[in-house]
């Protein structure tokens, strides 16, 4: 897992050259980023929930973004970007690889979806606020967790809502997600870095510090019979969404 990168002051070079690598069959099903297209789905399902508890006077039919802006952090090639597009959000998708945005922009022009895309520094970036700001697989990337963190904050409207996904930092994260699926091709060799990952009490003091109060966290696992799914079971990997406190 890992949609990329992001940020000069949080951006690891080496990183955003790995992701960009990837751009040319990131919108491949069986290609290098087959288990982001398994895990879609599952947060988007997480990310639905969450936007109708947020938001419970909205519409609750297929447009239950219409009238609202939403930002996607480490967006890759915009896996997420366009599900949140036709939701009726106005988009804006920032990635550190420039090969990503590339892809993400011909993909969203091919669909006929008006995604604003840029890349860089989101720091940098005049983009102002939004009701939405997603950052998934994306925090266990950066080399500076409390300024990415922060400045997710500051792109936070009044009254918004963010959704964060990040894998855990446990034995079986490191045996199955950095160990086995990347042994196994799953993962691309070099996606994953144990060390980085957050545990949901680290990430939970993250954003308390920036002023954020994290609800309570989802995990997503995997088994034969279910596949990814939404779980109680927080060891591999987990959702959460956050609001000002």
């Amino acid at each position: 897992m890992g949609d990329a990168t992001v940020v000069n002051a949080t951006i690891r070079p080496e990183e955003a050259a790995h992701f960009g690598r990837l751009a040319a069959d990131w919108w491949d099903p069986k290609g290098s980023s087959a288990m982001l297209h398994r895990l879609n789905p599952v947060r988007l399902a997480f990310l639905r929930d969450a936007i109708d508890s947020h938001w419970p006077q909205g519409d609750h039919g297929a447009k239950p973004l219409a009238g609202k802006r939403a930002l996607d952090v480490g967006c890759g090639a915009g896996l997420l970007c366009e599900p949140l597009a036709r939701l009726g959000a106005e988009v804006t998708g920032v990635d550190a690889a420039a090969e990503n945005i590339e892809a993400a922009r011909l993909h969203a022009e091919g669909s006929g979806l008006a995604i604003d895309y840029r890349q860089g520094e989101l720091a940098s970036l005049n983009l102002g606020a939004f009701d939405l700001v997603t950052a998934m697989e994306v925090l266990e990337h950066v080399a500076d967790k409390p300024a990415f963190i922060a400045e997710l904050a500051r792109r936070l409207a009044p009254g918004g809502l963010m959704v964060l996904s990040t894998p855990n930092r446990t034995l079986s994260s490191r045996l199955l997600l950095v160990g086995a699926m990347e042994a196994v091709g799953a993962v691309p060799r070099g996606t994953h870095h144990w060390a980085d990952f957050a545990t949901p009490e680290e990430l939970r003091d993250l954003l308390a510090d920036a002023g954020l109060t994290m609800g309570e966290p989802k995990g997503i696992a995997g088994s034969p019979m279910k596949g990814l799914h939404l779980s109680d079971n927080l060891s591999l990997d987990y959702i959460v969404t956050a609001t000002r406190a």
